[in-house]
């Protein structure tokens, strides 16, 4: 399984399609999760060079995680150097989104282009989550009230249980430190900065962070346009796959297109 800067991640392919128009496409998990969060179909894109990492102590990547959004920021920077990858479609969902709007900000040359999927400027967490992913005796809890509020209600049961699941194979101190790297976060003043087209995908059941959350950003980013996922939760990618993928699939056409 391929490795660079020590981080795990999937690639569609090993080396990018022929004639692809669209720079590679990464796609960026959130809090706790890890490159399965993004379902196959997501993940293998018809024509596109789609890569999704697993951040430093989550899934297959070796680590502890980070404490900040900007430390994860600086590990992408690194992992993309090392896999060759001078601008991409940057792809992030809930934390991971917090983690590209970083890097539109501050490497503005390696962002051809922002997904941001289920997320937004600031990410307050809830104090009882943070409480509860503090220790492993209620860590179990924490994971059980995550995926009642990430999930829309029509979720079938078996998808919650796998995601359940694999984040109880996260150690808690991970999914704690992240939840305390959200918290902190908040660029809510410097979108205005990011001048690159950017995709805002939303669903519209979003009880983690609401769909607000996701029309603030696509009103104070510049180019930015909104999509929203009709009674779709948090989890919008593993609830509603095939339209996920669909809408990025024809996002990354479009920035191709523009970029020829």
């Amino acid at each position: 399984m391929p490795r660079a800067a020590n981080l795990y991640y999937h690639a569609s392919d090993l080396r990018p399609p022929e004639h692809q128009a669209a720079p590679p496409l990464v796609l960026v998990h959130g809090a706790g999760g890890s490159y399965l969060h993004w379902p196959p179909q997501v993940r293998r894109l018809p024509g596109l060079w789609t890569m999704a990492v697993d951040l430093p102590g989550h899934g297959r990547s070796a680590g502890v995680g980070e404490q900040t959004i900007e430390d994860y920021a600086r590990r992408l920077l690194a992992w993309a150097e090392a896999v060759g990858i001078p601008s991409a479609i940057w792809v992030g969902h809930s934390m991971g989104g917090a983690i590209v709007q970083t890097l539109a900000l501050q490497s503005p040359e390696k962002v051809a282009a922002l997904g941001l999927i289920a997320t937004g400027a600031r990410l307050p967490v809830n104090p009882k989550l943070l409480e509860s992913t503090a220790h492993q005796a209620t860590y179990s809890l924490a994971v059980e009230t995550i995926m009642r509020w990430a999930f829309s209600p029509q979720t079938p049961a078996r998808v919650k249980t796998l995601a359940a699941r694999r984040m109880m194979e996260v150690r808690h101190t991970v999914v704690y430190n992240d939840f305390v790297a959200c918290n902190r976060f908040d660029v809510s003043s410097a979108l205005g900065q990011i001048t690159c087209p950017t995709l805002v995908l939303h669903g519209t059941a979003d009880r983690m962070t609401p769909l607000r959350f996701g029309e603030f950003l696509a009103r104070e980013i510049p180019h930015a346009q909104l999509i929203t996922v009709p009674e779709a939760g948090h989890m919008v990618m593993l609830e509603r796959p095939q339209l996920v993928a669909e809408i990025l699939r024809r996002f990354a056409q479009e920035v191709g297109a523009a970029a020829a």
